[in-house]
């Protein structure tokens, strides 16, 4: 058994729902891995628009998240908790902001939205996230359940969040691309 201080982190990677995943929770997801190390996974999907405004719940925030300006479902844990995940480009962020991978980073929704706003790229807004536990999601991967791309920034605010799948897997190369292709419903081919 490979242990997790063996393999390296997978942080700011996107983890892609394989067809064959069965979960509906993650049927087709697109989820960006915010933390990843030896006591577990924690991520939030980026492909799950809800009807929920960000306004209705965040009301401070709505004018600085993205297109669509809805809450996503970030998973099916703790619904009730919101995540904010933002890109700002540069070296240094603001307070309230703090870097997971790359220009992709995590906001302190406690912090008032005027400080963070002059430099956010996107924010997006989470009701809940994706959570496995040490050694749970390395399971996962060796049964052929998620692909394992890199990510870029973009993705945390496509504009079209439910062709995100699609577009993640056309980008890759080789097999990954075609899978891309793949039908909603197989049956139906």
């Amino acid at each position: 058994m490979c242990r997790m201080t063996e393999v390296s982190s997978l942080t700011g990677r996107l983890l892609v729902a394989t067809p064959a995943l069965a979960d509906p929770n993650f049927d087709r997801a697109v989820v960006l891995l915010l933390d990843h190390d030896d006591e577990g996974s924690l991520g939030v999907v980026l492909n799950r628009p809800t009807p929920v405004t960000v306004g209705d719940i965040l009301a401070p925030w709505a004018g600085l998240a993205g297109e669509p300006d809805v809450v996503f479902q970030g998973g099916p844990v703790s619904l009730d908790a919101a995540l904010g995940v933002a890109v700002i480009p540069g070296d240094e962020g603001p307070l309230g902001w703090r870097r997971v991978y790359g220009a992709i980073g995590l906001v302190d929704l406690e912090t008032p939205p005027e400080l963070l706003g002059p430099a956010l790229g996107s924010l997006r807004i989470f009701a809940g996230y994706a959570g496995w536990g040490p050694g749970q999601l390395e399971s996962e991967l060796g049964d052929g359940a998620w692909y394992v791309v890199e990510s870029e920034p973009g993705d945390v605010s496509s504009p079209r969040p439910e062709t995100l799948w699609r577009q993640v897997l056309r980008r890759q190369r080789g097999e990954l691309a075609m899978i891309a292709t793949y039908p909603d419903d197989p049956s139906l081919n």
